[in-house]
């Protein structure tokens, strides 16, 4: 299983907004290197659902339920569909991953305009551990 990051704007696609569709085609992805991961993506793998603008912060964890196939109104482009898998009890804030020195080669890092990017195991179990942190503060 690999680990992947998409990023979207809360108020246009949020977390909430594909738990109330139960399935997304996550489309509107031209950077040539965003869709080389859309097609390296394998159904089951999961996926951070990060919302950008002013929360700046994974949310969720979503889970790939095809391999890429052509965008339908843009068949030059390839899409994937994502259907929810869980909220994380607590948002890991983009500032989490930057107080990290280990995690300087992350792309969310170093790359931080692309849309769709590979999770390196350590930054996922990182960020499930930050998240249950949540559920035992509670």
């Amino acid at each position: 299983m690999n680990y992947w990051l998409v990023k979207s704007e809360p108020e246009e696609y949020s977390y909430n907004h594909l738990v109330r569709d139960g399935v997304a085609v996550w489309d509107g992805v031209r950077n040539p290197q965003a869709q080389k991961y859309l097609r390296q993506m394998k159904i089951g793998d999961l996926v951070l659902y990060y919302h950008t603008g002013k929360e700046k912060a994974v949310v969720a964890i979503a889970q790939v339920i095809t391999e890429a196939y052509p965008d339908p109104r843009a068949p030059e482009y390839v899409v994937v569909d994502l259907k929810p898998f869980r909220a994380l009890s607590k948002p890991i804030p983009l500032s989490a991953y930057r107080a990290q020195p280990e995690f300087g080669d992350f792309m969310l890092l170093r790359q931080p305009r692309l849309s769709v990017m590979p999770v390196p195991e350590g930054v996922w179990h990182w960020t499930l551990a930050q998240a249950e942190q949540g559920d035992n503060a509670k």
